[in-house]
Formats: structure tokens, sequence, C-alpha cells
């Protein structure tokens, strides 16, 4: 008789902490609180959070996103979300006579004040980011003649600036710790002045979440993030784990997007998904792999997140009546 080879057990390694931030929770709270106490519909500058279920589960309530302040009628309710805006877009929601929700996070807020003070101080500000995120047009906005984007370590040997005394690093909240470190070094090389925020910018649930992908790229041969194509700490994950040694690392929105081909080998994945992510959509992923041997669950837990963001200040008053009266203005 031929000898009987064991199958190896399958299991599921996930991360803990994952999914939902401190910032992201409270925007999403907001526009649901909105919708509750002022009716629908409430308007949403860009996406709320960078989550298509998150952004679609909010339009069947009442939530209208819209690319442009433009697009909302005068005497309407505006909330901005959690990635921020420049000061023009205050004045232009003044302008249309608005009322104002800001859900921008307070970590991203506490960026926008270190570039405000920097700029008064007439420093040149070497902002670390990606072009286009919206992180970066909003914090470029508050000192445009200040600011100067650094998009990686490549970018660094164009980057010019008046004195070279008098420099400062800030950065998008939402990078890989590694990649931006990497340019902060370049950056020191070529201009040893250079002067670093008084804490990192790269928040705590970024970091938190990537540290916890490196855990799980010791062990799993895949690693799966769940997050949306948009969401730039999610696109980072995937790129932590290969670079943590994972065989493969894929993005997905939902489970029926995992491709089956993906699991050939594999004894063991990690799974976990972006700070925009509710755990909804993880637990429908565990489900699926569940459903394919991947039974066995174990949780990997590196950190312990217990801050918390009070509401936006103006879901304390009456929007509705303040923007009537702004629009009878």
């Amino acid at each position: 008789m031929g000898r009987m080879t064991a199958t190896p057990a399958r299991r599921v390694l996930l991360a803990a902490p994952r999914g939902y931030c401190a910032g992201v929770d409270r925007a999403v709270i907001a526009v649901e609180k909105a919708l509750e106490q002022y009716g629908a519909p409430i308007y949403v500058r860009h996406e709320i959070v960078h989550n298509k279920y998150v952004v679609q589960t909010l339009e069947k309530k009442g939530a209208i996103f819209v690319d442009v302040t433009a697009e909302v009628p005068e005497g309407s309710i505006v909330m901005f979300s959690a990635h921020g805006v420049a000061p023009t877009v205050h004045a232009e929601a003044a302008e249309r006579k608005l009322a104002t929700i800001d859900a921008t996070c307070p970590l991203v807020t506490k960026v926008h004040k270190e570039a405000v003070r920097y700029a008064k101080e007439d420093y040149d500000i070497l902002l670390i980011g990606h072009e286009g995120h919206e992180e970066v047009i909003g914090t470029s906005g508050e000192a445009p003649d200040h600011i100067t984007l650094v998009d990686g370590p490549d970018d660094v040997e164009n980057v010019e600036v008046r004195d070279e005394s008098k420099v400062v690093w800030l950065s998008q909240t939402t990078l890989s710790v590694d990649e931006t470190m990497e340019t902060v070094g370049a950056l020191k090389n070529k201009f040893p002045n250079l002067l670093s925020p008084p804490s990192d910018d790269i928040c705590y649930a970024t970091q938190n979440r990537q540290v916890a992908v490196k855990k799980l790229a010791e062990d799993a041969e895949l690693v799966i993030v769940v997050g949306s194509k948009n969401s730039s700490n999610s696109i980072r994950m995937v790129e932590v784990a290969l670079d943590a040694g994972a065989r493969a690392a894929h993005l997905v929105d939902f489970a029926d997007e995992i491709d089956e081909a993906w699991l050939e080998g594999v004894t063991t994945v990690g799974l976990t998904s972006g700070a925009s992510v509710p755990d909804v959509l993880v637990d429908g992923v565990l489900e699926w792999l569940g459903e394919r041997g991947y039974a066995d669950v174990e949780t990997v837990k590196t950190a312990d997140e217990s801050i918390t963001f009070s509401l936006p200040k103006e879901l304390r008053r009456d929007l509705r009546a303040e923007a009537a009266a702004l629009s009878a203005e």
C-alpha cells in the first residue's frame, strides 16, 4: 500500500490592529449623525474616506459626494472629508453660503498647523507625499509659496530650496514608514540642517497596521489586504507585506475579488485591512477562506489602540437654520 501523505493544516493569520482608525471612525459617524440630525441630503466634498463600500453605504442613506464645492447648492450643508482641505475650499464654501462640517482627521489637522507655523517662520517646507492625493493637496494649500512636494526618495535630487539653513520636512500621514524615512535620509544627505517636525507625521494607525502586516509576512505565503485601490495606506500595506517576505500580496475590496489561483500551494494566509475598512468586509473574506478549508483563524496582535476623537463641533449646532440664514443674507 502506498504511504498516505498528511495534508498540511490550512490557517489564517488575522492582523490586530486592522481596519478603522480613530479618524475614519469619527468621519463616518459624523456623516451618519449629520444625516440623522439635519436630514438628507448632506453633501460631502470628495469621498469621506477612501473605501468603496463605506461611500456606497452612506450614499444609500442620503449622502451626496461631490468633487468640487461648486456642485453643492447654495444654502446647503457640506462636510469636508477626513483627508482635509485647503483654506481656499473654506473660502469657496463661505462664498456659496454653505454651512460646513469639518471632518478632517485631527492628525491631518496637526500637519496643517505645522505647515502654517513653519511658513510664518519663513522655512522652506519639504512635504513628503504622493502627488494628487487629497491630503497632500489640502496641506499644500496651507502654505503654497513655502511647500515643495517630494514624491519619494527618487525625487530628492530635483529639490531646490532658498536657504539650506531653514528647511523642514513634513509628510502625508498615510505613507509607508520605511519609504518615508528613506526619503528623509536622502533629504538629510542633501540638506544637513534639515529640521524634523516635533513628532513624526505618519499616523499611529498607519504605523501599527504596517508593523502588523510585517509580522504576518513572516509566516504567511499569501497576504490579503482588504481595502480600496484609491486608499494610500492600503496600497502601502501590500508593498510592506512583499518587502517583508510574503511570497504574494493582493489588495481586494470584497471577498469575491479573490482569485482562487492565489491559494495554490498556500497553507497560511495573512489577512488585514486598511484604516478605512469596516470589519464586515474582513468577515466576508474570512467566510470565503473558511469555505475553502482555511477555517483555523489565529489573531496576531502587535499593538493596542485606544485612541478616540470627539465628533466635529459643528454637529452640536443647528446647521439647517444656519444654512437658511446664510442663504437669506
